[in-house]
């Protein structure tokens, strides 16, 4: 007989739309500045989907963390998501 295990299920803070919490990519802002969630501090989610489709993702990552400096978080989520792709 198979356990039934819980699986997690979080929101991506652009699309709305609820996923496996594995599907998502979680990251954090520090003082204005996007990062890799750190196993401390408050995080959020982004989809796959909406990591390809900047426009959409760019509103949300600039009302989370809270900055008007839209190239600097633009970069800064390209350079995590070539790290993330390439391990």
């Amino acid at each position: 007989m198979a356990k039934n295990f819980h699986i997690p299920i979080r929101m991506c803070i652009s699309c709305r739309d609820r996923y496996e919490q594995k599907l998502l990519v979680r990251l954090q802002c520090n003082d204005g500045s996007l990062e890799v969630f750190k196993k401390i501090g408050r995080s959020f989610y982004i989809c796959k989907s909406c990591l390809d489709n900047e426009k959409k993702v760019i509103k949300s990552l600039m009302r989370q963390c809270r900055s008007g400096e839209k190239e600097k978080l633009i970069n800064r989520l390209k350079e995590i998501i070539t790290d993330d792709r390439e391990s």
